[in-house]
């Protein structure tokens, strides 16, 4: 487990998240207690349903919880009072389906967040933008629409489009879920390009390998619970939950 002296980034307190279908009342996340700082690189692995994704979409609120306190930079962001807008800009998501604009260009879609969130001029916000394509390679596709794009591009634009509202905590749910084999690798080396630069970052990913090599902290979730946190090394080769052994059998 880690253990830190210092203020977390980001506080779960007792974090439960149920949904109803049909008139019966279904538990996705159980008492979640976690936190997460600056500067992590914490990936988040366990089996499909463990409530992985609804887990990073409560954390900005894209989905609201049943129960619990998520302090974000020391802010109760589960308060009704809170400008969740705010707090939002400054936590980029990253989704396994790209969603970008398809009716702008590649430019547009990576300036219209600064402009109209951040208030920035055109010109400062084009500037933003130039540069964090030419940190994705993609520098030449300025001008490019969506559907002249490839999957591996498409997700790179996106978390450029994320980047440019300079956030604190980039979310990443399963971010190469929805590429073909051969687009995966160009994804994967801008994240860890990313987590070089110390950006803090939370990964929901079934990309084993990567995960060992990247993480900081790996947590395992299953049963609507986090059930096991450790560093990669003792993760993966000191395994203390009979839970994750299975997982791990099976994964690797």
């Amino acid at each position: 487990m880690t253990t830190e002296t210092r203020a977390p980034l980001i506080e779960v307190k007792n974090l439960c998240k149920g949904f109803y279908n049909s008139g019966n009342h279904m538990e996705v996340l159980t008492d979640i207690n976690v936190n997460f700082y600056e500067g992590d690189v914490a990936f988040i692995v366990g089996p499909s349903g463990a409530g992985k994704s609804t887990f990073l979409r409560c954390l900005n609120r894209l989905e609201d919880a049943t129960s619990g306190e998520i302090y974000f930079e020391g802010v109760n962001i589960l308060d009704g009072k809170v400008d969740i807008d705010r707090h939002r800009q400054k936590m980029g998501m990253v989704f396994q389906q790209f969603n970008l604009f398809p009716h702008l260009t590649v430019m547009s879609n990576l300036t219209i967040g600064p402009m109209k969130l951040q208030g920035l001029t055109k010109e400062a916000a084009e500037d933003r933008a130039m540069s964090l394509l030419r940190r994705v390679k993609l520098e030449d596709r300025a001008s490019s629409y969506p559907n002249q794009l490839s999957g591996g591009q498409k997700q790179r634009i996106a978390i450029a489009r994320s980047l440019c509202m300079e956030p604190d905590v980039m979310l990443f749910d399963e971010p190469t879920s929805a590429l073909d084999p051969e687009m995966v690798g160009e994804v994967l080396e801008v994240m860890r390009e990313l987590a070089e630069d110390k950006m803090t970052m939370i990964v929901v990913t079934h990309e084993m390998a990567f995960a060992r090599e990247v993480a900081n902290r790996i947590l395992f979730m299953a049963d609507r619970q986090i059930l096991e946190e450790n560093d990669p090394v003792n993760f993966f080769e000191n395994p203390q939950n009979e839970r994750l052994r299975a997982f791990l059998d099976k994964m690797i």
